[in-house]
């Protein structure tokens, strides 16, 4: 039992730290890619204010990546990536560790103020004083306003940035200038709080149609909530397979039960032939013997849920995931441990309120 517990827990634990980690990706964002087509590529500004006024879109945020390189107390970094991004973008993400974040004033592409990620701070500010301080990219000189939280998501985890200098975050519009582009390839959609993923997706690739005129494979649109979807339906089948598992342990243990019962039955013979002899009912003897097995079982069933909640912990802790009692791992533990009780207990039960009183007497 205590085994059974542990395990459903901790994998409970896992599953939900890792369901956490997708919602916190971006629960009710949309990303569109547009790189457009031979006649129109990207996105104007134009478009993106389309895109706004579809229905069930809050927000839209525009991003540009790109690798330049950077300068910092007369160092030169190669290997810098910088990220644009718009004001909705620090709105609908909690990412600002310490600092302020860009702000709507900061979108013109005049205004030359960035934040910078720990990786940025530990290969090209070297620990110095990172709020206030300058470095030049693209020839421009940039104040540093903010320090990106460290990224400890699943994802964050997946990407190896370990060949880059760091992340500067920049405004869009100055990325945009970096790179060389027109318009924008990349947008992030933030539904509305209700709204319907699956209608607000239709209702983007409608605009996105018209954009580029109906033109094939000019733009591809990625819903995080199908993502969800699809770890909400891995995680009921495991789910599933734990409930399996945990019945299969549950019958071995009751055969066990039933064993210690029928060894019970047959040390003790000679008990049951005198209470049959002094007037027992067999069905007083079969109640005694029955209700042994159940509060035997039961027993065992509380102190595998205490040996097992003790061990999911300790898992929870090492794994480094969240750590929470399952009500339903429990009851489930305690209902079956009532019930190996009762039916694996009623053969042994009955083997002795069926035995013959002078057979009994005689067995020893």
């Amino acid at each position: 039992m205590g085994a059974v517990i542990a395990l459903i827990t901790i994998v409970q634990g896992v599953t939900d730290s890792i369901m956490n980690e997708f919602t916190g990706l971006g629960a009710g964002t949309i990303s569109v890619s547009a790189p457009g087509t031979a006649l129109k590529s990207g996105l104007t500004e134009a478009d993106l204010e389309t895109l706004k006024n579809v229905p069930g879109v809050k927000a839209v945020n525009p991003t540009v990546s790109v690798m330049t390189s950077a300068v910092a107390d007369g160092e030169v970094y190669d290997k810098v990536s910088i990220d644009g991004e718009s004001a909705v973008y620090f709105q609908n993400n909690d990412v600002i560790e310490s600092g302020q974040a860009l702000s709507a004033a900061d979108m013109s592409g005049d205004s030359y103020v960035c934040i910078v990620d720990h990786s940025f701070i530990d290969n090209c500010l070297w620990g110095k004083k990172v709020l206030g301080s300058t470095i030049l990219l693209d020839g421009y000189e940039y104040t540093v306003i903010g320090v990106r939280k460290k990224d400890d998501s699943v994802m964050g985890a997946m990407t190896d940035t370990s060949s880059y200098d760091g992340t500067v975050i920049v405004p869009y519009r100055n990325a945009l200038k970096m790179s060389g582009a027109r318009n924008i390839t990349g947008v992030d959609v933030y539904s509305e709080e209700g709204a319907s993923s699956d209608a607000v997706v239709s209702n983007l690739r409608d605009a996105l149609d018209s954009i580029y005129n109906d033109a094939d494979n000019a733009y591809s649109v990625f819903s995080m909530d199908s993502l969800l979807s699809t770890m909400n339906t891995v995680k009921t089948m495991l789910q599933t397979m734990l409930g399996g598992i945990a019945s299969i342990s549950l019958v071995v243990g009751g055969i066990g039960i039933m064993n210690m019962m029928l060894v019970s039955v047959s040390e003790r013979t000679k008990e049951i032939g005198l209470r049959k002899a002094l007037g027992a009912e067999p069905m007083r003897i079969q109640m005694q013997f029955l209700i042994e097995a159940v509060v035997l079982s039961v027993f065992g069933g509380i102190i595998g849920v205490i040996i097992g909640e003790i061990v999911a912990y300790v898992g929870a802790v090492m794994l480094k995931t969240t750590y929470s009692a399952s009500v339903s791992a429990i009851m489930l533990g305690l209902g079956f441990s009532l019930a190996v009780g009762i039916v694996f207990g009623w053969a042994p039960a009955r083997r002795a309120s069926r035995l013959n009183p002078i057979d009994a007497l005689r067995a020893e």
